[in-house]
């Protein structure tokens, strides 16, 4: 089993304003570089033997970008995948603001689970056919990964691990500030190792 560990980027500006960011490029705000700053890796993680050979993944977006490099002096390898789902035209939206002015069309439409489509963006079971190959590629590899991600992303990724459909709660809520551990099994196929390993020092 191939570890892979998934991290939500910092909070930018939009994540305290509480608007949908998507494929939208803005950078950690300054209190997200000052978190992120002070951000320490588990000791489960940093503990392990093999630590130092682990394989560091970023998204392209610069949100993802500056946090990569904040937690991690070397380089980190930008890998195209690991990009947020793509929310169309309600980018820079609040979703409650969507959810007061679509009334039952949008509550029918958040009802598709993996099927949800924002007007003219991704669904999240496209956002999981995109992890599929880097799931694949980083389990023939057998190297462990952490990647710095998105919302979305790891939410995609957990629905592989967990059965679950996007309709209802998660079995367990993913939370913010922390890292996510899954297994890559043969052909990529992800489970569940430990979730909400706090990053907070």
């Amino acid at each position: 089993m191939t570890p892979l560990v998934l991290i939500r980027h910092g909070a930018t500006q939009w994540n305290l304003d509480g608007r949908i960011q998507g494929r939208a490029d803005p950078p950690l705000a300054p209190e997200g570089r000052a978190e992120v700053s002070a951000w320490r890796l588990p000791l489960d993680l940093a503990d392990d033997p093999g630590f130092g050979d682990w394989v560091w993944l970023t998204s392209p977006l610069a949100r993802a970008r500056e946090t990569a490099a904040l937690l991690h002096a070397a380089p980190v390898a930008v890998e195209p995948a690991l990009i947020e789902m793509d929310w169309g035209a309600w980018e820079g939206r609040r979703l409650a603001e969507l959810r007061s002015e679509g009334g039952q069309d949008m509550a029918a439409r958040e009802a598709r689970g993996l099927d949800f489509r924002p007007p003219g963006g991704e669904t999240p079971r496209e956002v999981r056919a995109r992890l599929r190959p880097l799931l694949e590629r980083l389990e023939a590899a057998g190297r462990a990964t952490i990647a710095v991600t998105h919302k979305g992303v790891i939410r995609a990724l957990y629905t592989l691990a967990s059965g679950w459909d996007m309709t209802g709660r998660p079995p367990e809520k993913l939370r913010n500030a922390c890292a996510h551990r899954f297994q890559l099994g043969p052909g990529g196929a992800p489970g569940t190792a430990q979730l909400n390993l706090s990053l907070a020092p």
